[in-house]
């Protein structure tokens, strides 16, 4: 129903110079069926009311409705043109008058859906330069609806692909979207139930809140409404810190049928985990937390293992966020299992003391498109020691690529194996009893492929570095002592 409608818009986007990438694209796009869905909500609203005899208050002041400024309507329902803002009248209003009336929501109450327009609006601006451009635009999006269950389910997946293709625009893809077939894979082996609440302290586009809220709906024959009202308000928590990925992130949510997501946009490492109490904890952690160093000392403070790694400070914060016999699902750096640094030692230390490790699943280069790392995911409950882990390495017999993606049929054979740990030429189990007590070294030892090459110790490796610009500095210095005998 909408595709062509998305299409449209990017070409319009395309040619105004306020919007220059896919991530443009996405972010002004957003803010547009946001007004829209916030339009159909009120009807909907309005109707359900009126059901019930009661009478309804829509959340926005008359002159700031859709219907009163980006789609003004004749008697036979078409675009009345005569009312309808155009031009330099349309920026002015949105840019001067829209904008800064929806910023003062964000003094209502948190997780409403008031909150949340407060919040958005707060954080974005208009970027379409033209306002004839974007007359164009809503005029487009006047013609989409949130109302039915098909509508929601196409517009959905149509955005969680604009959602892809904005990560592959970027440098870093992984920073934006975690392929979905990953994410599936992960949530059905955690396996969430309904009545346990699901966090995710590093959400970007909120597919793993997404995947969950799938996961719970379809699994189940038919909810009651206080199951519903649950799933809506008690199961669903993220945190995020960049303002384009939060904003993307709920209005991801609500595509998918959350009314008003409760996602933070917050720094998650600037809470210190010591302030970590009961009530702030969660049955369930699934996050692909951002990769990287250079995380400042005031920082590192907030944990007790310090390091400049991004991803293992995420680490700890879910270990010590999970309620006593939580479950996790987290992707990582395939480094994590083998580096000699004091923090990774510690870590892992930490990890298989505090928690049951039961799986690690080892995923081929090129799963995240532009992301030049190789990860794992780690599979865990807290609250008992590590006994065994069961190891699966995913391996494809192809390259991954933009073009040639991971699907779920790839993770099939991990899903049906995961369930009883059982052994095959790509998954063994080892005992912690058979681990190193120094180094807590986890490192990938596949037993069934002798041919393998045993990674080197990157100490060996410095040694041979080491050496080896020795003998180039001495033939260089050679050479050099023979020219100028000449």
């Amino acid at each position: 129903m909408f595709e062509n409608s998305f299409k449209r818009i990017d070409q319009i986007l395309h040619t105004d110079s306020g919007s220059a990438t896919e991530l443009d694209y996405v972010e002004q796009t957003s803010w547009i069926l946001f007004l829209k869905y916030l339009d159909d909500l009120d009807e909907i609203k309005k109707t359900e009311a009126a059901l019930a005899g009661k009478k309804y208050t829509y959340i926005l002041d008359t002159q700031y409705r859709w219907d009163t400024w980006a789609a003004p309507k004749t008697a036979d329902g078409k675009i009345d043109h005569h009312k309808a803002l155009d031009g330099d009248d349309l920026n002015d209003f949105v840019n001067q008058k829209l904008f800064p009336y929806l910023k003062k929501f964000k003094a209502d109450e948190p997780n409403t859906i008031e909150y949340k327009i407060g919040e958005i609006f707060s954080e974005l601006k208009n970027k379409v330069s033209s306002g004839y451009k974007l007359r164009e635009i809503l005029n487009i999006v006047d013609g989409m609806h949130f109302r039915l269950y098909e509508e929601k389910h196409e517009l959905s997946h149509l955005y969680e692909n604009k959602i892809k293709n904005m990560g592959n625009a970027g440098r870093n893809g992984g920073e934006y979207y975690t392929p979905r077939p990953l994410i599936k894979t992960i949530v059905k082996v955690v396996s969430p139930t309904i009545g346990e609440s699901i966090y995710d302290g590093a959400c970007g586009s909120a597919g793993f809140l997404v995947e969950s809220y799938n996961y719970l709906t379809q699994n189940q024959a038919k909810l009651s409404s206080a199951q519903m009202a649950t799933l809506q308000n008690k199961t669903f928590y993220g945190k995020e810190i960049k303002s384009l990925a939060y904003i993307i992130g709920i209005m991801n949510m609500i595509l998918h049928g959350i009314e008003a997501p409760n996602i933070k946009h917050v720094d998650t490492l600037a809470q210190n985990i010591n302030d970590i109490e009961e009530k702030d904890r969660f049955n369930i952690v699934l996050a692909n937390p951002p990769f990287g160093a250079g995380i400042g000392r005031e920082i590192q403070q907030n944990f007790p293992i310090k390091t400049g790694e991004t991803a293992f400070l995420f680490l700890q914060h879910f270990i010590k966020i999970l309620k006593a016999g939580g479950r996790a699902g987290v992707v990582i750096k395939n480094t994590f299992l083998s580096n000699p640094d004091n923090a990774s030692v510690s870590l892992r230390k930490l990890i298989l003391e505090n928690c049951d490790l039961h799986t690690v699943l080892d995923l081929p280069a090129g799963v995240f498109a532009g992301a030049g790392v190789k990860t794992v995911v780690l599979f865990f409950e807290k609250g008992k020691p590590t006994k065994n882990v069961w190891y699966y390495q995913l391996n494809l017999g192809r390259n991954l690529g933009k073009t040639n993606p991971l699907s779920e049929e790839d993770l099939s054979e991990f899903i049906e194996l995961q369930k009883t740990k059982g052994s095959s030429d790509n998954s063994w189990s080892i005992n912690t009893e058979d681990i190193d007590q120094n180094t807590f070294d986890l490192s990938l030892k596949n037993p069934n492929h002798s041919s393998e090459t045993v990674l080197r110790d990157p100490n060996d490796i410095l040694e041979s570095i080491k050496k080896l610009d020795k003998e180039s500095e001495d033939i260089l210095s050679s050479i050099l002592n023979q020219i100028y005998e000449k």
